[in-house]
C-alpha cells in the first residue's frame, strides 16, 4: 500500500502500521522536519529522492513531497472480535460503505465508544486505504476490523456467539424505546441505499433513530455514531 501527502503518513505512523519507508523529497533533506524526526523516532527509513521521482511515483498527484511505502492493512479473523470474558460484546457491521471517508469517520467513532470490532465486506465496499487511515486521525491503532466474504455468513456467526444483530434503519422501533442491555452487533448500511432488505430480513431488530427534520436520511457515519453511543448510554448510564 502506498501512501502519500505528510498528514496521512502521520497518521499511519500513529496507527502503527508497518512502513517499510519513506521518500522525501531531496530539497527538505537540510530543512527541519517534523515528520523526519516521527519517522527516525520509530526507526523507519527515510530515503531522500528528486522530487520527479516523487511525481512519477504518485497516484493522486497530491504526495506534497512525502510517499510512504507501507505493507497492506492486516485485517482480523472475525473471531477475534469475541472475547469470551465479555458478556456484553458491540461489533458494528458495515453493508456496503463506499466513501472513505465515512468509513474512516465509523473506525473513529467506534474506537471512542469502545466498539469491539467492525465487519466489512470483502467486495463492492470500502476497504482500508490511505483515506480511511488518515481520516480514522489514529483510531485505527485501536480497533480490530475483519473482513469477509458473505455478510450473512457473518451475522450467522456471531448469532451463534449469543449476539442479537440489529439493522439501523428506517422503519423500526425507535432506538431509544428499546432495550440494548444485551450482546450485540449492529448493521450500518450504504451511504445511497442503507441496509440491504435481505440483511434486515436476518436481524432481530431494527433500531430506527426518531428525525424531526425535512431530510428523511443522516450520512451513514453519522447515523452509526449515534446508534453506538445510545448503546453505550444503555449500558453505563441507564438503570
Amino acid at each position: 500500500m502506498q501512501i502519500e501527502g505528510k498528514n496521512a503518513i502521520r497518521e499511519a505512523i500513529k496507527s502503527k502500521l508497518t512502513i517499510n519507508k519513506i521518500m522525501v523529497d531531496q530539497n527538505f533533506a537540510n530543512r527541519k522536519d517534523d515528520l523526519i524526526s516521527l519517522a527516525r523516532q520509530n526507526k523507519i527509513r527515510v530515503e531522500f529522492v528528486p522530487k520527479a521521482g516523487l511525481d512519477r511515483k504518485s497516484t493522486t498527484s497530491h504526495h506534497q513531497g512525502y510517499i510512504a511505502d507501507c505493507v497492506d492493512f492486516q485485517y482480523s479473523p472475525l473471531s477475534s472480535l469475541i472475547d469470551k470474558d465479555n458478556n456484553l460484546p458491540l461489533i458494528v457491521m458495515l453493508d456496503g460503505i463506499e466513501d472513505p471517508h465515512n468509513f474512516g469517520a465509523i473506525i473513529r467513532s467506534c474506537e471512542c465508544a469502545g466498539v469491539d470490532g467492525i465487519v466489512i465486506p470483502k467486495n463492492r465496499a470500502c476497504q482500508v486505504n490511505d483515506t480511511v487511515i488518515r481520516t480514522s486521525t489514529g483510531a485505527i491503532a485501536n480497533v480490530k476490523i475483519a473482513q469477509v466474504t458473505n455478510l450473512k455468513d457473518a451475522i450467522d456467526y456471531f448469532k451463534n456467539e449469543g449476539l442479537w444483530i440489529y439493522a439501523a434503519e428506517t422503519g423500526g422501533e425507535s432506538i431509544y424505546k428499546q432495550n440494548l442491555k444485551k450482546p450485540i452487533a449492529v448493521v450500518i448500511g450504504s451511504e445511497g441505499k442503507g441496509v440491504k432488505p435481505s440483511i434486515v430480513e436476518k436481524c432481530d431488530g431494527v433500531l430506527t433513530l426518531p428525525l424531526e427534520g425535512q431530510v428523511n436520511s443522516l450520512n451513514a457515519s453519522v447515523a452509526c455514531g449515534l446508534t453506538i453511543f445510545e448503546i453505550l448510554r444503555q449500558r453505563k448510564y441507564n438503570d
